[in-house]
């Protein structure tokens, strides 16, 4: 498995320097580094470098990184999802998987239905989650998770946003031939293809927020004949939408 530690700061021209005290911590007591090591760097904003370890003990971490490479690994699509948070450990789960495939943000909405919106403390340990998942999946960009919002103030600044908007609920048009069409307007694009997807609570968007949405130019992409969980709806549009 590789190595990799995040430097948010990483410098452009490598040089010696100490890991933050949280990867330092990872290196010497779970993966258990030694003087010489080789491992990989990256910031979360598209680089990476190759490092070696010059200087380890329980509490602290030297590196020395040669100059950081641009590598993009990200989808042609632009996802930004919109989703009233499961809670626990299921909200961890979905961003670790969300990070994976690609996802570029998250809003985490406040609707009609939602039992207890994310405390700023639960978002910060979420944020976590997601740099971890980008040292597995070998991702350089961090997906970003914006700070809790309602449903009613985000669509005042995402309905002026000239992308495509969907949000999840039953209707006309399914979610496999509006992937089709997102993808064929991705691959002829000469920059990413933003597309936004609202996600609502246990027991769904009310009638009047899916009426609202519409109003604000968000079209209603059906995903099946099932009812799914938050967070299989989220990973079923990540997955159709991030993988090209």
């Amino acid at each position: 498995m590789t190595r990799r530690y995040f430097v948010s700061d990483l410098p452009s021209g490598g040089g010696t320097f100490p890991l933050c005290e949280d990867e330092a911590r990872h290196a010497a007591r779970v993966m258990r580094l030694q003087t010489g090591d080789s491992i990989e760097l990256f910031d979360g904003s598209g680089h990476q470098a190759t490092a070696a370890v010059t200087a380890i003990d329980k509490r602290s971490c030297l590196v020395t990184a040669e100059p950081s490479v641009a590598i993009n690994r990200e989808p042609a699509i632009q996802l930004t999802l919109a989703i009233a948070l499961p809670k626990g450990d299921r909200a961890k789960e979905l961003i670790e998987r969300l990070a994976e495939l690609g996802v570029h943000a998250i809003v985490p909405l406040i609707c009609d239905r939602s039992q207890r919106p994310p405390s700023s403390s639960q978002l910060e340990k979420l944020r976590r989650v997601v740099i971890e998942s980008c040292k597995q999946s070998t991702r350089n960009m961090l997906m970003e998770i914006d700070e809790a919002r309602s449903f009613a103030d985000w669509l005042k600044t995402a309905g002026s946003m000239e992308v495509a908007k969907c949000v999840a609920h039953p209707g006309a048009e399914s979610l496999r031939e509006r992937a089709s069409q997102l993808v064929d307007e991705s691959t002829t694009a000469s920059k990413r293809t933003p597309v936004i997807f609202v996600i609502g609570p246990e027991g769904g968007l009310t009638d009047s927020e899916v009426a609202e949405a519409q109003q604000n130019g968000f079209g209603v992409v059906g995903l099946g004949p099932r009812i799914y969980r938050i967070e299989t709806a989220a990973c079923l549009i990540a997955a159709q939408l991030t993988d090209c």
